[in-house]
């Protein structure tokens, strides 16, 4: 038995089957080092995009707090606004009661004026025919 065991068949051919078995280890492990080569790579890239997101978020952080102080502003903005419409609304209130009492007195402005060019034709009639005038159907006079 000690012979077969050491017979050149038997050692070539226990060579030959670990120098295929090896080949298939070396063969796996190159393929798993690509892979962690591979995986490496999408790390770094990973990695640059996670730094440029960063970067992203601290300037929209700065955008974000500029937009809330000109909120702010806007804010305060249109308190004054609604105080100064609540002001004009008032002002037009009193405006209103004042264009009613200038519509009277135009009214009346407007009657003084009719009465005054009723007396104007009366006296330019009573001008141009006096005797007529007096001795009309329409005259003031008694006689």
């Amino acid at each position: 038995m000690y012979r077969k065991a050491s017979s050149g068949r038997f050692i070539g051919l226990s060579t030959f089957l670990i120098v295929i078995v090896m080949a298939v280890f070396t063969w796996v492990m190159y393929g798993m080092a690509r892979q962690v080569f591979v995986m490496t790579d999408i790390m770094v890239e990973l990695s640059d995009s996670f730094k440029e997101m960063v970067e992203i978020q601290r300037v929209m952080v700065a955008d974000i707090h500029d937009m809330s102080i000109d909120i702010d502003e806007m804010n305060h903005k249109v308190g004054t606004m609604t105080e100064s419409v609540g002001n004009m609304s008032g002002s037009i209130g009193s405006m209103s009661t004042s264009v009613v009492g200038m519509g009277d007195a135009v009214n009346s402005l407007a009657d003084s004026v009719g009465r005054m060019s009723f007396d104007v034709s009366r006296a330019s009639y009573a001008m141009s025919n006096p005797m007529s005038f007096m001795w009309g159907n329409n005259s003031p006079f008694p006689f």
